[in-house]
């Protein structure tokens, strides 16, 4: 049995995650749960704290056969590249809406990997967009704080309008 994603606006969202002192069965077990919340979605990428568990975990995948799922402790990133990327974000926090964000196209994140060792990695277009996602979910951010205060509001609106309709 997974748990279910979150819904918005419970505090946890909003909350940054607690870093991730090693790698144990436990975090395993999370991160596993991760990935089949994730696939069920179908998404590309889920924190831990989208599913109330607050910390610094991420899973993303990217791929189109699936199945080949980066796990991630204390996600940071490290470089990014200066040329933009626009791509449409959505949340299973906050169904029903999505909104198009410019992130950068490559980054370089540094975490702790499923082995325990930290790893550095180059991510590029979709899997740079979905890392940089995740990586704000676990500082409390969600993609639509990277919309103007009026596109924000409304879309939190028609959220909140397609989940009175449900």
């Amino acid at each position: 049995m997974t748990r279910p994603c979150i819904p918005w606006p419970h505090p946890v969202l909003r909350t940054p995650a607690a870093d991730v002192a090693g790698i144990t069965d436990d975090i395993r077990a999370i991160w596993d749960e991760m990935v089949q919340v994730m696939d069920a979605m179908p998404g590309y990428g889920l924190a831990a704290v989208q599913i109330g568990v607050p910390l610094r975990l991420a899973v993303v995948d990217c791929s189109d056969a699936r199945g080949q799922a980066i796990r991630m402790a204390n996600p940071e990133i490290l470089h990014a590249s200066g040329q933009m990327r626009e791509h449409e974000e959505a949340s299973p926090n906050l169904p029903g809406v999505s909104a198009i964000i410019k992130r950068p196209r490559a980054v370089t994140v540094r975490y702790l990997n499923a082995d325990g060792v930290i790893e550095d990695r180059d991510f590029v277009n979709l899997w740079a967009t979905s890392a940089q996602h995740q990586v704000d979910h676990l500082a409390g951010k969600m993609y639509f704080d990277h919309l103007s205060p009026l596109k924000r509001k409304m879309l939190i609106a028609k959220a909140e309008k397609a989940r009175k309709r449900l």
